[in-house]
C-alpha cells in the first residue's frame, strides 16, 4: 500500500494500534480520515483518525503506526 492509497481500508475493518491493542472499527473512509463506528467507541460518538497513521492493512485489520493510547489522543470528534 502506498502512502496515499487508502483504498484497501473498508467498512467494518478492525483498527489496532502498533501495540496490537484494539482502537475501533472502521465506519468508512472520509477523505484523509478514517471514521470509526460510534458503537465501538467508549463515549457513544463517532471519532476520526488521520489516515496518515495507517502503517499497514492486513486482511481485515488496519494497523496503525501509533500505539493505541497515542491514537486515541489523536481522535477528532465528529460534529
Amino acid at each position: 500500500m502506498t502512502e496515499h492509497d487508502h483504498s484497501a481500508i473498508k467498512e467494518h475493518m478492525t483498527v489496532i494500534g502498533a501495540d496490537g491493542v484494539h482502537v475501533g472499527t472502521v465506519d468508512h473512509l472520509d477523505g484523509e480520515r478514517i471514521k470509526l463506528t460510534k458503537a465501538d467507541s467508549g463515549d457513544g460518538k463517532h471519532h476520526y483518525l488521520p489516515a496518515g497513521l495507517v502503517a499497514a492493512v492486513e486482511g481485515d485489520t488496519v494497523r496503525l503506526s501509533a500505539n493505541a493510547a497515542n491514537a486515541v489522543d489523536l481522535f477528532e470528534e465528529a460534529e
